[in-house]
């Protein structure tokens, strides 16, 4: 767990098991979950055995950063009542320094790093994705946009702030969209596909709602992080 002044930050590494410094993924989870989902713990697990250190950890109001889960209206609400703009810098903040301090003991690659993020994973990934700069690889990006639906608290939108963001990213980007996405309509899912500033992009489109996932969708994921997160 790192230590920083506004806060621990509760985290898992999953090392690589053939090198040192080795390329790494960053598991930024979604609403309701935490850095050891179901999810999370298989990717990880896969990904560090095809030669990745792989890191989660918790985001704002979830997993060991609070006493127990909560529900989406109370997390939404305080997400919103410190302010959307300060989450999003502290938790960009808590992931580049758990880089940092993960490179000084030689764990990962510091320098080579990947960004892998749906729905709220997308929202605070995102921008942690563009302050990587050059030290980005690839960004995988899943069920978020520039627009959201009534059933979010509405202070949780931040257009200005996440168009910002992609307009900084141009290392390869692999975007998902769920056609019939609830909580994130498709036009901004567009709209935001279409301001990455990244040349190499690709987008995957499915039908289904915001919570389902094709069975080929993961396996599709781990293969673009792990073809673009070696260093060239």
């Amino acid at each position: 767990m790192l230590s920083r002044r506004s806060g621990p930050v509760p985290g898992v590494l999953w090392p690589a098991v053939t090198a040192t410094a080795p390329p790494t993924v960053l598991l930024c989870h979604g609403g309701s979950g935490h850095k050891r989902s179901e999810r999370h713990l298989r990717m990880g697990r896969q990904l560090a055995a095809a030669g990745l250190a792989v890191v989660a950890i918790d985001g704002p109001y979830h997993g060991d950063r609070v006493p127990s889960p909560m529900a989406p209206s109370v997390y939404q609400q305080l997400i919103v009542d410190e302010g959307i703009e300060r989450v999003t810098a502290r938790m960009t903040e808590d992931w580049l320094e758990t880089v940092c301090a993960l490179a000084a003991r030689g764990l990962v690659d510091g320098a080579n790093v990947s960004v892998f993020g749906i729905s709220m994973g997308a929202r605070f990934g995102l921008p942690v994705a563009a302050a990587l700069g050059s030290r980005l690889r690839c960004a995988v990006l899943a069920k978020f946009g520039i627009r959201q639906s009534e059933l979010l608290h509405p202070g949780l939108c931040a257009p200005g702030l996440i168009a910002t963001a992609a307009r900084s990213v141009c290392a390869p980007v692999l975007y998902h969209v769920q056609w019939h996405d609830e909580l994130f309509p498709r036009d901004g899912q567009f709209e935001l596909f279409d301001v990455l500033a990244s040349v190499d992009k690709h987008l995957i489109a499915r039908p289904g709602a915001h919570a389902e996932n094709h069975p080929h969708d993961e396996a599709s994921w781990q293969e673009f992080l792990r073809t673009n997160a070696p260093a060239c």
